[in-house]
């Protein structure tokens, strides 16, 4: 089978991998596999050293004329099966270069709303006419998504991006860097803030914790519009904010357990796959895929959406034993190397193309 990829792959390392990898395997797996994507990325060595063919180029925007015909000439001379487009630029430019040639058009989808059919700019990505199936992260994206299409619905199908552990298995954060030690009970929500991430819902839980022992660490971006409420907490001073880090793994690794209060809008979170990877349970809301990653009771507690309540609750519940986080972070870690593998998730890719195919 022959494959042509066109992606964004200039961002940070453990963002990219897990798609990455995918065709890396495919390469492996005897396949030929094209990507075209930004020539300055750090991931271009990796993917030229393990066999698959990288052509620098990247549209400057959503209709981006030298990036369609570069597109398009590829299609014509190259003989492809697949063309598979990962993002808002990406997807509208392969969608137009496609027009008339022979290759099934894949689209990828990453996070739940924002796809509407009043919207003409959906007309440019997953609701393109040209394109032949979509790919979702999740149940949740793929529910969503199924219910916005006018055609291939049942194109429309959840491949789970798939991780390794040891990507993200990396030494915990010393505890002492927050002046704090084995006693304390530790926290972490990491974030880059927006409406959509329920931090307002976390600090107002914050109000019913019962353990004085207890410590929250904020990391990320986009925290100020909640300082004051994080002053009125009663915990006010356990409260830590440590701004945009670049070793969440390792913070997470630190934690007894992370917390994520998102209300809307998630597709299949990294945090979560992050501290799975080290053994750290979560406690998520029923929004987007958060729940296909967490087992409710098992690897984690799953609460309702919007409900600071409830989230109390079940941060009371892991502080009340810290066996019980640990406990739960084991069993996280199991279940991320049996259920969200790479390997699961080139083998699914490879049935979906050969059905599409078909």
């Amino acid at each position: 089978m022959k494959i042509l990829v066109c992606a964004s792959y200039n961002h940070a390392f453990n963002s990219i991998r897990p798609e990455a990898e995918i065709f890396i395997e495919m390469v492996q797996q005897g396949h030929e596999v094209t990507i075209m994507t930004e020539g300055e990325s750090g991931y271009i060595d990796r993917l030229k050293t393990s066999g698959v063919n990288v052509i620098d180029c990247y549209p400057t925007k959503k209709i981006c004329v030298k990036t369609i015909k570069r597109i398009r000439q590829e299609l014509k001379t190259g003989g492809y099966d697949i063309c598979y487009a990962f993002n808002s630029k990406t997807i509208p430019n392969a969608a137009f270069a496609c027009i008339g040639i022979k290759v099934k058009l894949i689209a990828y989808r990453g996070t739940t709303g924002g796809l509407y059919r009043h919207d003409p700019s959906a007309y440019l990505t997953q609701l393109h006419p040209r394109v032949d199936g979509i790919v979702c992260v999740s149940n949740a994206v793929q529910k969503d998504v199924a219910s916005r299409v006018w055609k291939n619905k049942k194109n429309v199908v959840t491949i789970y991006k798939g991780h390794q552990s040891d990507w993200y298995t990396v030494p915990a954060t010393q505890r002492s860097e927050f002046k704090l030690d084995e006693s304390h009970k530790i926290a972490v929500c990491a974030a880059h803030v927006r409406p959509s991430k329920g931090i307002s819902v976390l600090i107002e839980a914050t109000h019913e914790i019962l353990d004085e022992n207890f410590h929250l660490i904020l990391a990320g971006s986009g925290f100020e519009p909640h300082f004051e409420e994080i002053k009125a907490s009663p915990m006010a001073n356990r409260i830590h904010y440590i701004g945009h880090r670049t070793d969440i793994p390792s913070l997470m690794t630190m934690a007894d357990f992370q917390v994520q209060p998102s209300i809307s809008g998630e597709g299949l979170p990294r945090t979560i796959i992050e501290a799975m990877a080290n053994g750290t349970p979560s406690i998520v809301t029923t929004t987007g895929g958060s729940p296909e990653l967490v087992e409710d009771g098992k690897t984690g507690f799953i609460v309702a959406t919007n409900d600071s309540s409830e989230l109390a609750a079940a941060m009371n519940k892991m502080l009340a034993d810290k066996n019980i986080s640990k406990q739960m972070g084991e069993t996280a870690k199991k279940r991320l190397a049996t259920h969200f593998s790479s390997h699961n998730t080139v083998l699914e890719h490879i049935k979906y193309f050969e059905e599409l195919l078909k």
